[in-house]
C-alpha cells in the first residue's frame, strides 16, 4: 500500500482487475464442442479502473488508483502493471480475489466480456478514512462504476472535489447507473444501448450535476453536451489498423480529463479524447498500452476529420 495522502492530479476509484483475451473467429460464436486459438490465450491486467489510470499516467498527469485486491496472481498482475507505469496505488485487501473477466475479441476488434461477479462481496466498502484523504489530496476523483464505488459518492460530494465517471453502455433505464449519473460533474457513455442519445444525455444534465456530458458513439464520432449545447465530435484517424476496441473508451475519458485539467474547452477535450480512443483501438488486446502526450497533441494540432 502506498502513503494516502500523497499529491495526485487525479484519483482513480475502482476498476482495478484482469481480463483473459481469447480471440475468436467471429462474435456472436456459434456452439461448437471446441475451438484452436492459434493466437493464444493471454492474461494481462487492465480493467476499466486500469485503463483510465494508465491513459492519465501517460499524459503526464500524477495518478492514484485506490481499489480492493486480493492475494493472488491477478492481484499481482495489477500491482506489476501499476509499478511498471510509476501509477501509485492504494490496494484495501479483498478476501474475495481481485475482479477478473474473460474477454471474446473477434476479429473486427468488437468484443464480448463475461465477468466473474464472484469477486464482489455486498458489504464492500472503501474506509472512509482512506477516500477522504486521498480526494484531499486530489485536483479530480474519477470513479469507475464497479462496487463498491456508488457507497464512496455522498463522501466524495462532500469533500468537494470535481468528480467524473463512465457509465459504459448504460441503456438510460438500469437504476444501478443512476447515483453515479447524478453524482458526476462530467459523465461519459456509449450511445450503443440507447435509443435516443441526446434525450438521456439531456436528462442526466438535468437531473444531476453534470455540466458537460459525453456519448461515444464508435465509428461515428460521439456527441458532446456542453453548456446547454449539443455538438457532434468527429471520430479520429487511427494511426493503424483496427485490432481491439477494448479500453476504446477509458482511453476518451483519460484524454479529455487532460484536457479538462489542462484548462482546454470542451470541445478540445472531446478532440483529445477522439484521438486517444482511436489510439486504443490499434492496441491489441493482449496488452496495455495508450497513447502519450506528445503524439496526442501532435495528432491534435492537425485538422478535424
Amino acid at each position: 500500500m502506498t502513503r494516502e495522502a500523497d499529491a495526485a492530479d487525479v484519483l482513480v476509484l475502482g476498476g482495478a482487475g484482469v481480463d483473459t483475451i481469447v480471440h475468436v473467429p467471429e462474435l456472436p460464436l456459434p456452439y461448437a464442442d471446441s475451438y484452436m486459438i492459434d493466437s493464444g490465450i493471454r492474461t494481462r491486467a487492465g480493467q476499466t479502473g486500469d485503463f483510465v489510470a494508465l491513459g492519465l499516467a501517460r499524459l503526464g498527469l500524477a495518478t492514484h488508483h485506490l481499489d480492493l485486491l486480493g492475494d493472488d496472481p491477478e492481484g499481482d498482475l495489477v500491482r506489476a502493471l501499476h509499478h511498471e507505469h510509476g501509477i501509485a496505488l492504494t490496494a484495501l485487501p479483498q478476501p474475495a480475489g481481485t475482479k477478473r473477466a474473460v474477454n471474446l475479441v473477434g476479429p473486427d476488434g468488437r468484443r464480448l466480456s463475461l465477468y466473474d461477479t464472484s469477486r464482489v462481496r455486498p458489504d464492500d466498502r472503501f474506509p472512509e478514512a482512506t477516500l477522504r484523504a486521498l480526494a484531499a489530496a486530489s485536483r479530480h476523483v474519477h470513479v469507475t462504476i464497479t462496487q463498491p464505488c456508488a457507497h464512496a459518492l455522498p463522501v466524495l460530494r462532500e469533500a468537494g472535489v470535481p468528480l467524473s465517471t463512465d457509465l459504459h453502455d448504460w441503456d438510460g433505464e438500469n437504476p444501478y447507473h443512476e447515483p453515479f449519473a447524478y453524482a458526476a460533474d462530467i459523465v461519459f457513455l456509449s450511445a450503443a444501448a440507447l435509443a435516443d442519445p441526446e434525450r438521456t444525455m439531456r436528462r442526466i444534465a438535468e437531473r444531476g450535476r453534470a455540466e458537460t456530458v459525453v456519448a461515444t458513439a464508435g465509428a461515428d464520432g460521439a456527441y458532446l453536451l456542453a453548456g446547454g449545447e449539443l455538438t457532434r465530435v468527429p471520430v479520429a484517424d487511427p494511426p493503424a489498423p483496427v485490432v481491439d476496441s477494448n479500453g476504446a473508451g477509458d482511453a476518451f475519458a483519460a484524454a479529455f480529463l487532460y484536457g479538462r485539467l489542462s484548462g482546454e474547452p470542451p470541445e478540445r477535450c472531446a478532440r483529445y479524447g477522439a484521438i486517444a480512443g482511436a489510439y486504443a483501438c490499434t492496441v491489441p488486446a493482449s496488452r496495455a498500452d495508450a497513447i502519450g502526450r506528445a503524439e496526442l497533441l501532435r495528432q491534435a494540432a492537425g485538422p478535424n476529420r
